[in-house]
């Protein structure tokens, strides 16, 4: 085939300027970018060729995102046509890595070339630097060499405390997809629900993914809890898990499903509580039990066959027991024949060993294994599933608590109670996902005054922190440091339950965790983020129905201590965006000043307070941020 890319129908607009602020904007940003001079005229006639299936799928894809952008979408074809522009995709793996790219917009026409991945990731650049200059869909003239600095890139999705319909994964994974991510961690699993249908357990999803109530407002807020009184739940059948799946491959995104034990297994002994650590007879369980209510009070007895409403660790988890190692698997056969990833996440947080420190069953298992204690018997209970998916040609990952009691051999650990378990893990010569809680735990406040927020977890992670975390810890070696995948924030969704408040959550957070995944710590630059990339990308979110949290603007303030005046600018974060003002102390909304330009605010006199400056943000289809407020000192 004649691979030569013709212009005929390619306009090519000479300008005397190099486009900064066009090929700016690519975010994750590309590990090298060459401007050139002058923009190309994208015509709805340019040919999309595509050689392979693969490239084929990927240019449909990039298809759907260029006709929400500019109205008309791209011809694909597999072989050229001589007198038809093209844009050629070409499938070749670029420096050994499939995720590698290039792309070049030349006099000479656009090529993008890479591996599979590469490609569809060489469309995501080429579709943020489509922008429309009126009616004409304008691109830049650049050369670009790309290529990740981790190879896995992850957002984990809790579906387990409230469930999400597929249209709102979806959504996600398309999001995830445009930022170049490349796993869903699914978290299927847990005490307040089980999301997933298994054929051979009908129970799990009848009873297991529905509970009667949930509390209403913060964990602490009311002692006892007051519960909302409407049920909720709901799961996926195994097609819509398939479906999903197929859909995030289509988009190079590998979805990893995450089935909790031993603990958190609340919502599976409500449905099956013969699976737990003490024998049952009539649906109570013999011997003593250490579970507890809400209120702290003993349970009498009897394991809970109530999926829970309320938050927190619970007790209930699995017995050491053939019944329950066989549950496990005939589960994990079920998941793997839906889910094809390397990977499966088996959880192993939070396991209170209450119940097997009074088990006659797990302590009769202690004695036989000669384990040392409870810690020993939970990497007993991990290793016996780690042996069954091995066996299956799997391997797990696992939360860092899978490090006590001893790590199963081949497991993979999820650093997320800091880096000391990844780093541990890292020098053990285990493979190491970072996700610590203090930088990309994504559920927590944005912003220092929690009034002005949704109701989250807690914590405060803004912006800019998430920005400034770097997978590698500086304790390891260049060595150790090879262990470390990549990284990942978690959404976890207790106090989210509705579609929008999980974007306002994700986004932009989302955004500043796309290029900690991509880059090393040398090439990341904050303040480039936030004012040449960030302002496109949350109006290119806007233009596509997501509702992100509007950040603070980038306010500058200085004094002119002769004059007794400070010079004010405000940078909306948002393109396109207003700003609404006021100086006296009063609220700011739109009947405030309108913000034009940098301006002058007066310095009281002493003994007076500072002024404040209180302002909005309205993005150009009209939603508000936010009320901000900046001392002016």
């Amino acid at each position: 085939m004649n691979k030569k890319l013709l212009l005929a129908g390619l306009c090519l607009l000479l300008s005397p300027f190099l486009l900064f602020s066009q090929t700016d904007r690519i975010l994750p940003q590309p590990k090298t970018l060459v401007a050139g001079e002058g923009q190309l005229n994208l015509q709805p006639g340019t040919v999309l060729l595509a050689e392979s299936a693969s490239a084929r799928k990927s240019a449909h894809l990039f298809n759907g995102l260029l006709e929400v952008k500019t109205g008309f979408q791209l011809p694909v074809q597999q072989a050229a046509q001589t007198t038809t522009p093209v844009i050629l995709l070409e499938e070749k793996i670029v420096d050994g890595n499939p995720e590698a790219y290039t792309l070049d917009i030349t006099s000479e026409g656009i090529a993008i070339r890479g591996g599979s991945s590469g490609l569809f990731y060489g469309l995501q650049s080429l579709f943020q630097l489509v922008e429309m200059q009126g009616s004409e869909a304008m691109v830049p003239l650049v050369r670009i060499a790309d290529a990740p600095a981790f190879g896995y890139r992850g957002i984990m999705l809790d579906v387990s405390r409230h469930f999400f319909s597929t249209e709102q994964v979806k959504k996600i994974l398309d999001l995830m997809a445009q930022l170049k991510f490349n796993t869903m961690h699914w978290h299927l699993t847990d005490d307040q629900g089980w999301r997933l249908e298994i054929k051979k357990y009908p129970k799990l999803t009848e009873v297991g993914a529905w509970r009667d109530s949930t509390i209403i407002g913060q964990y602490y807020d009311f002692k006892p809890f007051i519960y909302d009184g409407e049920k909720h739940g709901g799961y996926y059948t195994q097609e819509e898990a398939r479906e999903i799946v197929r859909y995030a491959a289509d988009r190079h995104i590998t979805v990893i499903p995450e089935i909790e034990l031993p603990g958190h297994s609340s919502a599976v002994l409500a449905a099956y509580p013969e699976f737990g650590s003490f024998e049952v007879q009539g649906g109570a369980a013999r011997g003593s039990i250490a579970a507890v209510n809400e209120k702290g009070e003993p349970l009498n007895n009897e394991i809970s066959t109530q999926v829970p409403g309320y938050w927190g660790v619970h007790y209930n988890i699995y017995g050491p027991t053939p019944a329950a190692f066989g549950f496990l698997e005939d589960v994990l056969t079920e998941v793997m024949d839906i889910f094809p990833s390397e990977y499966i996440h088996i959880g192993g947080d939070e396991v209170p060993k209450d119940h097997w420190e009074t088990s006659a069953i797990a302590q009769k298992v202690i004695k036989k294994e000669k384990l040392a204690d409870e810690h020993e018997l939970q990497s007993y209970f991990i290793q016996r599933i780690e042996q069954f998916l091995n066996k299956n040609g799997r391997k797990i990952i696992g939360w860092d608590e899978i490090l006590e009691g001893g790590l199963a051999p081949n497991a993979t650990v999820m650093s997320w109670r800091g880096e000391k378990g990844g780093i541990a893990a890292a020098k053990m010569g285990h493979d190491v996902i970072m996700t610590p809680n203090s930088h990309l735990y994504f559920d927590h406040y944005q912003a220092e005054d929690k009034s002005t927020e949704p109701l989250a977890i807690g914590g405060f992670l803004p912006l800019e922190k998430v920005y400034s975390y770097s997978p590698i810890p500086d304790a390891l070696s260049e060595e150790e440091a090879r262990h470390v995948l990549g990284v990942q924030a978690n959404l976890w969704t207790e106090y989210i339950g509705s579609n929008q408040k999980m974007e306002y959550f994700l986004f932009p957070r989302a955004l500043a965790l796309a290029e900690v995944a991509w880059k090393t710590r040398e090439e990341k630059d904050y303040a480039s983020f936030i004012r040449e990339r960030l302002p496109e990308q949350l109006r290119s979110l806007e233009a596509q129905g997501v509702f992100f949290r509007i950040p603070e603007a980038a306010v500058t303030i200085s004094l002119d201590a002769a004059a007794g005046t400070h010079r004010v600018q405000i940078e909306p974060l948002v393109a396109g965006a207003k700003v609404y003002y006021t100086l006296d102390g009063h609220k700011a909304d739109q009947t405030a000043r309108l913000y034009t330009g940098p301006f002058l605010a007066p310095t009281p006199g002493s003994g007076q307070e500072p002024l404040v400056l209180r302002y909005i943000t309205l993005t150009p289809e009209g939603r508000s941020s936010n009320e901000f407020q900046v001392p002016i000192e």
